[in-house]
């Protein structure tokens, strides 16, 4: 599995130029939403992708966002960014995530609920470090195409969602078992074949081995685990969740009150939207 999983990241095609200029952009000093509308405006995914994020019932805005001048505005620009980069990272994958019984859909809705934490939750604990939390946010699940793709191949489905539903165990630790790695050493051993920041290789690799994290990223890693606990893809914000996350915030001495605050925040803009 392990070779076959290296073959699977090695074989990815080049990261297209609207990534490197994303990510020149997003290291730049004065950040621009006029330079930022000019590169994602290349790309119709980016558009589109952008447009449904910000139209969906996580956010809430009154009226429609239709254009991605107004979405830019409204989302931020490193929020969009995070969004920008997510949308092509999916395209180049290509792949579903059958064997999680879940769409592409419930994939993008997860990955905004874990950046709409980082704004809620992070920023009330610095703003930096929300900043720097937004991409890694976002994109932290995206091992999982990959994984679907390894446990099809194995002919596993049917194990792997009955372990899912039956086992008990915490969905990290099932990835572990049918596939040798977990998805956050996967994802960040595809921004390593990419070349991408060590931020996003660091801060995720080590969600759930934050015995082993390098001491700089490993507030960055405990915080970005409380969030995949949160917007687990199988069962995002269910209250099960909800009390493990704030078990895990708690022993990390990570501020579970605000936690708790921009949980309930997040669901009241949910249920509104239903």
């Amino acid at each position: 599995m392990k070779n076959t999983l290296i073959q699977k990241i090695d074989a990815l095609p080049p990261l297209p130029k609207s990534v490197i200029e994303l990510e020149e952009f997003r290291k730049s000093i004065d950040k621009e939403p006029l330079d930022l509308l000019k590169i994602i405006e290349q790309d119709p995914l980016i558009i589109t992708t952008l447009l449904k994020v910000a139209n969906s019932a996580m956010f809430g805005f009154r009226h429609a966002v239709e254009s991605p001048s107004r979405a830019i505005n409204l989302l931020g620009v490193n929020f969009t960014i995070s969004i920008a980069l997510g949308s092509i990272v999916q395209d180049l994958i290509k792949s579903n995530l059958d064997a999680y019984k879940v769409s592409t859909d419930d994939f993008m809705f997860t990955s905004n609920l874990a950046s709409n934490l980082v704004n809620s939750w992070v920023a009330s604990i610095s703003f930096d470090l929300k900043e720097e939390l937004l991409l890694p946010a976002f994109l932290q699940e995206t091992g999982k195409f990959i994984l679907s793709e390894l446990i099809h191949e194995s002919g596993k489905v049917a194990e792997f969602q009955e372990a899912i539903v039956n086992s008990g165990k915490e969905l990290s630790e099932i990835e572990n078992e049918f596939v040798g790695f977990s998805c956050s050493k996967i994802t960040a051993n595809i921004f390593k074949h990419w070349k991408l920041s060590h931020n996003l290789i660091f801060a995720i690799g080590f969600v759930g081995d934050i015995e082993n994290c390098p001491e700089e990223f490993k507030q960055k890693a405990q915080i970005l685990e409380v969030i995949k606990i949160l917007s687990d893809i199988t069962a995002p914000l269910s209250e099960t969740n909800i009390s493990k996350a704030l078990t895990k915030a708690q022993e990390y001495k990570l501020d579970t009150s605000l936690l708790s605050k921009a949980i309930g925040k997040i669901k009241d803009k949910i249920e509104e939207e239903e």
